[in-house]
């Protein structure tokens, strides 16, 4: 490959692939997360990657410059240092509440579910059975309905919700 071509498109593909993810990221953190901005920014990642792989190939002089020099080694080590730290943080510490609360949802009984949803179990499994859902009572969780329905726990909880 050419590299003034490879540069002439893979450097506008990282910044494009950046202007994305920050935006979108920053949505994610402001906890904004209408339309598509989830998905696009977990898919468009890969872009952001291969931009930035291209990228560094493309200006592989200029990259490995980089390393005689202590700052930005430093800046390198400290983005390894929180990557790791990231993936291999020890499970379980401050997990996310909102995890906790669904799985807590899913193996709750219907009739508890309900409750919260602000009905009551008869009615919840009308509304279920509407919906093609047949094998349901209040006794069974969330994760039983949905198993004996072939259907996502999610799909259930949405019924219920809705």
């Amino acid at each position: 490959m050419n590299k003034t071509t490879l540069r002439s498109w893979a450097t506008p593909l990282a910044i494009a692939s950046f202007i994305i993810l920050g935006v979108t990221g920053i949505l994610m953190f402001f906890k904004i997360e209408s339309g598509l901005v989830k998905p696009i920014h977990e898919w468009l990642s890969w872009a952001l990657v291969a931009g930035v792989i291209l990228h560094t190939i493309a200006n592989w002089k200029a990259f490995t410059g980089y390393f005689s020099k202590k700052p930005a080694i430093a800046i390198i080590g400290v983005g390894l240092l929180v990557t790791l730290f990231s993936v291999f943080a020890p499970a379980g510490q401050e997990q996310n509440p909102r995890m906790k609360m669904m799985k807590a949802l899913m193996s709750s009984k219907l009739d508890t579910i309900a409750e919260v949803a602000g009905s009551n179990g008869t009615d919840i499994t009308a509304k279920l059975q509407q919906k093609g859902m047949t094998n349901v009572n209040g006794n069974m969780t969330i994760r039983q309905i949905a198993s004996a329905n072939s259907k996502n726990e999610m799909a259930v909880i949405a019924v219920i919700f809705e």
